[in-house]
Order: C-alpha cells, then sequence, then structure tokens
C-alpha cells in the first residue's frame, strides 16, 4: 500500500468514528441514552372513514337502514419520529417539511411514553363516542345513557339501565349526570329514574369519593348510544388522539341519509367533536393538510380556529373550509357537491 493511501485511510479513521458516535442514540453496553431532545412532526399516513380496513368497515353501521357511498372523507394525521441521534435529526430539518419540537411537547417529564399513549388511545374511544352523539343529535334520533358498569359493592344500579333522570332532571347526555352529582357532596343520596327491563323506576343512589381526589361520584362507568337499536362500532387500529371525531361524525352522517355528502369527490379533514356537534382545534394541521394534498384531497375540513396556521402553509390546490361545527361542515360538503366554493378560511 502506497503511503499516500496509508494517509488517506489514517486520516479518514476519526472522521468515521466520529459519524458513528453522532449516529449512536445509546452508548453500546450502557443504557446511557445519547438521542436529542426533539421529535420530528410530519405529515402521516390518512384513512378514508367511509372505506375498509383489515376487512371491515371504518365505520360499521348496523340495526338500521343505512345508504350507498362514495368518493372519500379521508381523517388525516401526523407522523412523529422520536428517539433520533443528532445527524438523523438534522437530516429530517433540512431534507423534509417536518417540524423539529421539544420531546417534552409529544411525552411530557411527568409521564412515560406508555402513559401518554394511553391517554392517547381514551382520547380517540371518546372521539368515537362523541361522533356517534353529535352524528345522532344532528339527524334528530334517540340516544341513551346506558350503565356499562355498575358501582363496585353495590346492586341499585344494574348494567344495562338506562338513566332517563336524576333528581327529577332530564338527562340527555353524560355531562348531564356528571354535573348533577358534582353539584353535591360525598355521602348525599341523589334518585337516578332509570328504565330497566323495560319498565321505569326510581333508585336510590350514594354519592362516593372519586379514588384519586375528592371529586363527586357514583361509580358508574356510562356511555351514550342509539336508543333505536343502531349500533355504531369504528375500526382504526394503532391510531390515538381526539382529532378523528368530525370526519368519523360526517361519515356516520353521509351512511345514514340518503343524500350522497360527497358524490364520489375526495375530501379529508380534521377536528375534534363534542357530543353537540362543536367542532374543535387540533395540532399538526400543516402537516395533515401535506398529507391530504398528496392523497389527492381537493377540499380539507379545517376547524376554524387552526384557520390562520392552515393559511400560512403550503395549500395550493386545496379548498380549507371553515367549520365551526357539524352544521358546518355537512353544509360545506353540499355546496362542494352543487360545484360551489365553501366558506373558507381565507373569507
Amino acid at each position: 500500500m502506497s503511503l499516500r493511501n496509508k494517509t488517506i485511510i489514517l486520516g479518514a479513521i476519526p472522521v468515521v468514528a466520529s459519524a458513528v458516535a453522532l449516529s449512536l442514540t445509546e452508548i453500546p453496553g450502557t443504557s446511557i441514552d445519547l438521542s436529542v431532545p426533539y421529535a420530528a412532526e410530519g405529515p402521516g399516513p390518512t384513512f378514508n372513514t367511509l372505506g375498509t380496513t383489515g376487512g371491515k368497515s371504518v365505520v360499521d353501521i348496523s340495526g338500521t337502514k343505512t345508504y350507498p357511498t362514495s368518493g372519500h372523507l379521508n381523517m388525516t394525521t401526523v407522523s412523529v419520529r422520536h428517539g433520533m441521534s443528532l445527524p438523523q435529526a438534522i437530516t429530517r430539518w433540512a431534507t423534509t417539511n417536518d417540524t423539529l419540537v421539544p420531546i417534552e411537547q409529544i411525552f411530557p417529564s411527568n409521564q412515560s411514553p406508555e402513559e401518554v399513549n394511553k391517554e392517547n388511545q381514551a382520547a380517540f374511544a371518546s372521539s368515537e363516542n362523541n361522533a356517534t352523539s353529535a352524528a345522532m343529535k344532528y339527524l334528530h334520533r334517540p340516544m341513551a345513557v346506558t350503565v356499562m358498569s355498575q358501582p363496585e359493592g353495590s346492586d341499585q344500579i344494574h348494567k344495562g339501565d338506562i338513566i332517563e333522570g336524576i333528581d327529577g332532571k332530564e338527562i340527555d347526555q353524560p355531562q348531564d349526570l356528571v354535573k348533577v352529582v358534582r353539584d353535591h357532596k360525598v355521602g348525599d343520596q341523589v334518585t337516578l329514574q332509570v328504565q330497566r327491563d323495560g319498565k321505569s323506576e326510581d333508585v336510590s343512589v350514594p354519592v362516593r369519593q372519586g379514588e384519586s381526589d375528592d371529586t363527586p361520584i357514583l361509580g358508574i362507568t356510562i356511555k351514550q348510544e342509539p336508543a333505536d337499536g343502531t349500533t355504531i362500532d369504528y375500526h382504526l387500529d394503532d391510531i390515538g388522539g381526539p382529532s378523528a371525531g368530525l370526519m368519523f361524525t360526517l361519515a356516520v352522517v353521509d351512511k345514514l341519509t340518503p343524500d350522497n355528502l360527497t358524490d364520489g369527490k375526495f375530501i379529508a379533514g380534521t377536528g375534534t367533536i363534542d357530543a353537540n356537534g362543536d367542532v374543535g382545534p387540533i395540532g399538526g394541521v400543516s402537516h395533515k393538510i401535506d398529507a391530504a394534498k398528496k392523497a389527492g384531497a381537493t377540499v380539507f375540513m379545517t376547524p376554524s380556529d387552526n384557520c390562520t396556521e392552515a393559511l400560512s402553509g403550503d395549500h395550493d390546490g386545496v379548498v380549507l373550509a371553515k367549520v365551526n361545527n357539524l352544521s358546518d361542515a355537512v353544509a360545506a360538503l353540499k355546496e362542494v357537491k352543487a360545484g360551489k366554493k365553501p366558506k373558507s378560511c381565507s373569507e
């Protein structure tokens, strides 16, 4: 080997060693973490809520008449990468549209990744329940607050009971029950009006203390569900957070009404939704618009509180329909179907 080649090889050794060291996220044989304290957020996958996944409808409705649908009502997601080495983080920042954010925004210092994931799954389940409630309320179809589990050590309330009222006040949704209970003190007795085996009756139930604080509770798990025999199930695995609520709701409305809301067009969107149909903002909207645009969407359902951020990004070719509630979203779809431009974020 020539002296020149030896010099090149010897000179390259520290460079290669440094590159390898920088690419490591932990020191071999130790538990020392070398990853940067940042996460990269970028466009994630999109899912057609009118479509199927794993052989099942994403939004599966039974027990009532449904109508054919077409086109797309895609929910959108944000892809999060963490545990990156310094070169990996720099590469994502320099070569993609990803946003680098402090890792605490994804995993708060007082929570483990497992705890955060559990919270996200709970939020996703809540968005499913709210989607059903909002859609049924919009369609003027009956809902019932049903007991999913009875209090430990008590048989006054049974699983399957339908709660119609409390202390003479009508109950339309779970929040109504929670509000009345929290106006009481631990140890008080409340009277529930329940429907059991087709008959209505009053039952007296003590107010209990929450396990982790002094919040008054009844110690039961309740759920709002259709009261007319309709069953609505949602099938999307490994998705967390509440931002699918709006698109789930629109899929339910589309399937339960004869009007084909999309008319075969590709609509995408995001946004939380509550049981009354009010739409709330979410994070990462610019990345979600990017994902929707790449998937082929021409209209993006945008929570009004996210409009400023949405307009700041690249949305060429995608109409940003501005929505405050479910009625706004349905109206926007009808405008698009009629070949008109819906109310947008730029107005």
